[in-house]
């Protein structure tokens, strides 16, 4: 009996979940600004390539077709590559892959050019 009577004594307050509540909300903050943003910066951004096709553009399909953009339509582009003309759905043409494969040439001014002006003494 007298053991009964110390185990019941032992059994304190129960433990507060505030503690877990808080892990889980940090947990939520994490995934949400290390993984579901920057996803979502990167589908939008995707989006706006894919409706600023214009004809004569050089692109790269997900499927790794390279082409020029000879037309765009409301259901896709026409990409006229070596073989002939393709239909894709717009979906289908890759930014990543455009850029690396033909990057702006805005993007390629070097720091020499814009020392040219300068006179050395």
């Amino acid at each position: 009996m007298t053991h009964l009577f110390v185990i019941l004594q032992a059994q304190g307050e129960a433990p507060s979940m505030l503690p877990t509540f808080g892990m889980i909300a940090v947990m939520f903050v994490f995934f949400y600004f290390f993984m579901i943003r920057p996803q979502m910066k990167k589908q939008k951004e995707e989006k706006n390539f894919q409706n600023s096709l214009k004809p004569g553009k050089m692109v790269v399909t997900t499927s790794g077709i390279h082409g020029r953009v000879s037309q765009v339509t409301d259901d896709g582009v026409i990409l006229e590559t070596m073989a002939g003309k393709l239909k894709f759905e717009k979906a289908a043409i890759s930014k990543e892959f455009t850029q690396n494969r033909f990057p702006d040439k805005k993007e390629e001014k070097s720091p020499k050019d814009s020392k040219k002006g300068e006179t050395k003494k």
